[in-house]
């Protein structure tokens, strides 16, 4: 089947690196830790703005925060801080550039306690993907109870920018939840 008639959701055809995102990464599950603080930490930065925007300056994201290894990351300092708040490759706001600080910290807490913090996130969803059966992008919540748990113990943990509608894209981002529509190609055989 050719790239034109394949079938995706609906809110990747706006360009060729959302397809990409779409059909390499959207959904698949990542039990690594390095991953999913990288992806904590876009869509926390995503707030307010398009995905498009961040994932434009992912690379960036990966070159400023030392390709998130969570323990160069927790050392930062507030030096390092004001060099990032001129950094154009990233988004220069200084709560959620400290907030990416903070969560490196707190991410190597949860999986001090925890053995890894793929367990700890996993663990909401008792250790499996959840895979709903979406028609339309519009059947899609912005948060669910699972994002909502999930949220507050983050929050509870000391965690920044955790919202329960950015946990809940991060949980679809990293494959805990699978939200792939009806007729998506990364859907079939579901």
């Amino acid at each position: 089947m050719g790239e034109s008639s394949t079938r995706r959701c609906a809110w990747c055809l706006g360009s060729a690196e959302l397809m990409r995102y779409h059909d390499e990464e959207w959904g698949v599950p990542s039990r690594d830790d390095r991953h999913l603080f990288e992806m904590l930490s876009l869509e926390g930065a995503q707030a307010g703005l398009s995905w498009t925007t961040i994932l434009a300056k992912r690379e960036g994201y990966r070159r400023a925060f030392a390709g998130f290894d969570a323990t160069r990351v927790a050392r930062f300092t507030p030096r390092r801080v004001e060099r990032l708040l001129t950094d154009p490759g990233i988004v220069r706001h200084r709560g959620k550039i400290e907030s990416v600080i903070r969560n490196a910290g707190c991410v190597l807490a949860v999986a001090a306690e925890r053995g890894s913090f793929a367990d700890y996130v996993w663990s909401f969803s008792g250790g499996r993907p959840v895979k709903h059966r979406r028609r339309t992008a519009a059947e899609i919540p912005a948060e669910t109870p699972l994002s909502r748990a999930l949220s507050q113990d983050l929050r509870r943990r000391g965690f920044r920018f955790v919202g329960p509608t950015t946990v809940y894209a991060f949980l679809q981002a990293v494959g805990v939840v699978d939200d792939h529509v009806a007729g998506c190609f990364r859907r079939a055989g579901r």
